[in-house]
């Protein structure tokens, strides 16, 4: 499981954000993809551009998001934000300063609006997710 840490780590790396994008697409290639009979409208993120799925899976007290989406750069963008939550307690994951995590990635200002909004709403909804169960 990649850590935000090695994530913040490699991409410090690189000089270039197309480079760093390739990596991105890489890291969300890595993700599992999500079965077929998981992609219901339920577990949609609104807000996004492309289509993002979260279905979330809690189990010994933590989460285990299986996550996907029909664009690799979204992909990328779930697996940065996994690096974050997954197989978190959902305290772990309302106190995790995502914030400070994208601005050292300097992430944010090098996405499209729209891809800025969905990443905000995936965000978003692992947040409640994590709320819902405290």
């Amino acid at each position: 499981m990649t850590t935000p840490e090695e994530i913040i780590d490699t991409l410090s790396f690189f000089d270039s954000w197309e480079d760093r994008y390739k990596y991105m697409i890489d890291l969300g290639k890595s993700l599992p993809e999500l079965p077929a009979e998981l992609r219901t409208d339920e577990k949609l993120v609104p807000g996004c551009q492309s289509q993002v799925w979260i279905n979330p899976v809690f189990n010994n007290e933590k989460f285990e998001f299986q996550v996907d989406s029909d664009a690799h750069i979204v992909r990328g963008l779930l697996a940065i934000v996994m690096a974050a939550y997954n197989h978190k307690t959902p305290q772990q994951i309302i106190e995790f300063d995502i914030q400070s995590y994208f601005d050292q990635l300097d992430l944010v200002k090098h996405l499209s609006p729209t891809r800025g909004n969905g990443l905000k709403a995936m965000v978003e909804k692992i947040i409640q997710m994590a709320k819902d169960k405290t």
